[in-house]
């Protein structure tokens, strides 16, 4: 494996885990869920996730390699105390079994992206589009709160994510290929694995998780 795709795998594997540890050491105390759930902060919180996405997004390339690790573990770092509440709300051998799901479906889109000959920069306008309507969708569920709709939201969400992970990862090959060798590019490749894994996640979690009583 080329050295710009390898580096994105191992950045993006220690995001997911300061992101998975974070929210399992703050689902086990009763006082850092109170901090993060009831109160203020948990908007604040929310806010800067979002914040973070978009300054990251435009700024990465930008960046000093130092910068861009630091940005992207406190995104992971964030993102890991609103991510607690999963270990509240779904059982642990759930959640372990669940990720490990996510992992090899993640893993099954990569690879595809990887060997694939086709070019795949073409969908990349598709895929842009069904994101923000299952933004959309997902905003107007808050209001509506229907079951149904949700599923069938997430359930769109998960092919939307699984069309990124083959897509970044034909992305981040094609740049290897042209012997770029970037810490910079590294972490934006890192940070882009992330999202889709979480997002994959996430929707996996909510249809098939094992909710607690």
């Amino acid at each position: 494996m080329n050295k710009l795709l390898s580096k994105s795998f191992l950045w993006m594997f220690i995001g997911l885990l300061v992101t998975f540890a974070t929210g399992y050491v703050v689902s086990i105390s009763e006082t850092m869920l109170d901090a993060v759930f009831n109160s203020s902060l948990y908007w604040v919180f929310i806010i800067a996730e979002f914040a973070l996405v978009i300054f990251f997004s435009i700024r990465v390339r930008k960046m000093s390699p130092t910068t861009a690790k630091i940005c992207f573990l406190l995104y992971s770092f964030v993102t890991g105390l609103t991510f607690s509440s999963i270990f509240v709300l779904f059982e642990l051998d759930s959640v372990m079994m669940v990720f490990l799901i996510a992992a090899l479906v993640f893993g099954l889109f990569g690879m595809i992206g990887y060997k694939t000959n086709t070019d795949l920069s073409n969908i990349g306008t598709i895929l842009l589009m069904g994101l923000l309507a299952v933004i959309v969708c997902s905003i107007i569920n808050v209001f509506i709160g229907n079951d149904t709709f949700d599923l069938i939201v997430s359930i769109i969400t998960l092919v939307v994510f699984f069309g990124y992970t083959a897509y970044d990862i034909q992305k981040i090959k094609e740049l290897s290929e042209e012997n770029i060798d970037n810490e910079v590019l590294a972490i934006n490749g890192a940070f882009e694995l992330y999202l889709d894994f979480i997002n994959i996640f996430i929707r996996l979690l909510s249809i098939i998780g094992d909710a607690k009583d």
